[in-house]
């Protein structure tokens, strides 16, 4: 069996060394700043959620819009006649006023 030099030792033990002062440290500091940012991901989707749910129940109502303008615009004729009627009455009066 061949000696193994102390030199590889040496380099053995300083990459192990290196390995858990750096790079371990360094792969927990990455891996909770990913954490930090999932969390913050979620916060703001549950916050979004909060915010279509109220988009979707202000939103509800519009098919009454709708039937509420369909009814306006029949009665937009009647609205006309009336307000001609209206300034009709009206020329009237103030020629008897006169």
């Amino acid at each position: 069996m061949s000696e193994i030099p102390d030199d590889v030792y040496t380099i053995w033990w300083v990459g192990l060394i290196v390995t858990l002062v750096v790079f371990v440290p360094l792969a927990v500091y990455l891996l909770h700043r990913t954490f930090v940012a999932a969390r913050s991901i979620q916060r703001y989707a549950a916050d979004a959620l909060t915010a279509a749910a109220g988009i979707a129940g202000n939103t509800s109502h519009l098919p009454a819009l709708d039937a509420t303008i369909a009814v306006a615009s029949t009665m937009l004729p009647v609205a006309g006649s009336i307000v001609a009627r209206l300034d009709t009455a009206a020329t009237v009066l103030a020629q008897r006023a006169e």
